[in-house]
C-alpha cells in the first residue's frame, strides 16, 4: 500500500533522546517500509525513516503562528497530493485533515494524549467520510468516544532488536530505575521516596523540563535528594544509555500522578525483560499484568511494600508478553490489519 504518515513537526523523527509520539512513528514508518508497503512521511526536517521523507515546519517552533502556517502547508499538500496514497495516517492534530475530511481516502487519526470529543463532532459536521480514531490505550478510547465515530485502540510499540533480553539482575543489589520526564506528574518525588525508605539505589534517567514551574520543582523536590550515591541522576539517555540502564534493573518505578496515555519506556522496559511497578493510574493497569509482568499499586508505602517481591517475576514472561502485544512487528500487523480493512470497506 501507499501509506502517508504525518507528524507534528516541533521534534525530528525519530528524536535524539525526549520523544515518545515521535519514536513510534519511526518505529511504525520503518516496519511498515520494511513489511514493503510505500512509506512517505511528513514531519520536521531533519527527520529519517525508511521511505520517503518529506519536511515541513521548523523544529522546536510552536506558536499561533507557526501552527497557522503549518496548517496552510499541509491544506495545500493534501488538495493536490492526497489521491496518491491508499491511506492517510495523521498521528498529529485531527485539524491537519479538515481539507480532506470528505474525501473518498482512508484516514486514520491517532491520539497518543486524551482527547477532546468535540473534535469528533466537529469532523462529523465538516462531513468526514472513511475516517478511523485510533487510541494507544483503552484509557485514552474512553475519553474521545463520547464524540462518536469508530474508534479502535492500538498500543505504542518499541523495537525488539533494539532492547536485547537481560535473562537476570542480582535481586539484592541492581538499582531500581525511573526513564522519562522530570516533571512532577511523572512522580519522580515518589520513586526517590521509595529509595530512601528502602535504602535501594535508585537511577533516575531523562529531561529536565524548560518550563519555569517545572525547573523549580527540579531544584527544590528532586536535586537536594540526588546524593550520587543512593539516588543519582544520569541525564537524558540514547538508545544505547537505555539499552544499559534498564537491562540491568531490577524493575522500573512508574508512580505517575495523572492519568498517563500509555508511555514508550513500558514496552522498552519489558522487552528487556525487566517489571515494573506502578500506581494504577491511566493507560498503565492496560500494559502491566499485576504479579506476573509487574506490580500495580497506589501509593507510596505500597510501591515500597511491593520491591521486596520482584524476586517472583518471570523476566522471560515479562519479554514474551512484550513481544506479543508491544513489539514493532506486533503493533505494525495491527495497523496493516486497520489499513486493509479501512481501505476495501
Amino acid at each position: 500500500m501507499r501509506v502517508l504518515l504525518v507528524m507534528d513537526p516541533y521534534i525530528r523523527v525519530p528524536p535524539d533522546h525526549y520523544g515518545g509520539i515521535e519514536r513510534v512513528v519511526a518505529d511504525v514508518a520503518d516496519g511498515l517500509a520494511a513489511s514493503g508497503h510505500d512509506v512517505t512521511l511528513w514531519a520536521a526536517p531533519g527527520s529519517k525513516v525508511r521511505g520517503r521523507v518529506v519536511a515541513f515546519g521548523r523544529e522546536g517552533e510552536w506558536t499561533r503562528w507557526s501552527n497557522a502556517r503549518n496548517m496552510l502547508t499541509l491544506t495545500a499538500r493534501f488538495m493536490s497530493g492526497a489521491h496518491r496514497f491508499d491511506v492517510i495516517h495523521n498521528f498529529g492534530r485531527l485539524a491537519y485533515l479538515s481539507s480532506i475530511l470528505p474525501r473518498d481516502v482512508p484516514k486514520v487519526q491517532t491520539y497518543m494524549r486524551p482527547v477532546t470529543p468535540g473534535n469528533m463532532r466537529l469532523a462529523a459536521r465538516l462531513g468526514a467520510r472513511r475516517l478511523h480514531y485510533t487510541a494507544v490505550s483503552a484509557a485514552i478510547r474512553r475519553t474521545g468516544e463520547p464524540g462518536g465515530g469508530d474508534w479502535s485502540v492500538i498500543y505504542n510499540c518499541a523495537v525488539a532488536r533494539r532492547y536485547p533480553f537481560v535473562a537476570a539482575t542480582e535481586p539484592s543489589t541492581a538499582p531500581l530505575v525511573f526513564l522519562g520526564r522530570l516533571d512532577r506528574c511523572k512522580g519522580v518525588h515518589h520513586a526517590i521516596a521509595v529509595a530512601e525508605r528502602l535504602r535501594r539505589r535508585l537511577v533516575i534517567a531523562g529531561t529536565i523540563s524548560p518550563l519555569a514551574h517545572e525547573q523549580a520543582y527540579f531544584e527544590r523536590e528532586l536535586a537536594p535528594r540526588i546524593d550520587g550515591d543512593l539516588v543519582r541522576y544520569v541525564g537524558p539517555v540514547d538508545d544505547a544509555g537505555k539499552r544499559a540502564l534498564l537491562g540491568g534493573a531490577a524493575a522500573m518505578l512508574m508512580p505517575i500522578e495523572w492519568e498517563e496515555p500509555f508511555p514508550v519506556v513500558l514496552p522498552e522496559a519489558m522487552l528487556c525483560g525487566t517489571p515494573l511497578i506502578a500506581f494504577r493510574r491511566g493507560g498503565l493497569p492496560e500494559g502491566i499484568d499485576h504479579g506476573r509482568t509487574g506490580f500495580l499499586c497506589d501509593t507510596v508505602d505500597e510501591m515500597a511494600a511491593l520491591v521486596p517481591r520482584l524476586t517472583t517475576i518471570d523476566r522471560a514472561a515479562v519479554r514474551d508478553e512484550a513481544m506479543r502485544r508491544f513489539s514493532d512487528e506486533a503493533v505494525v500487523s495491527a495497523y496493516e490489519r486497520l489499513y486493509a480493512r479501512l481501505a476495501a470497506a
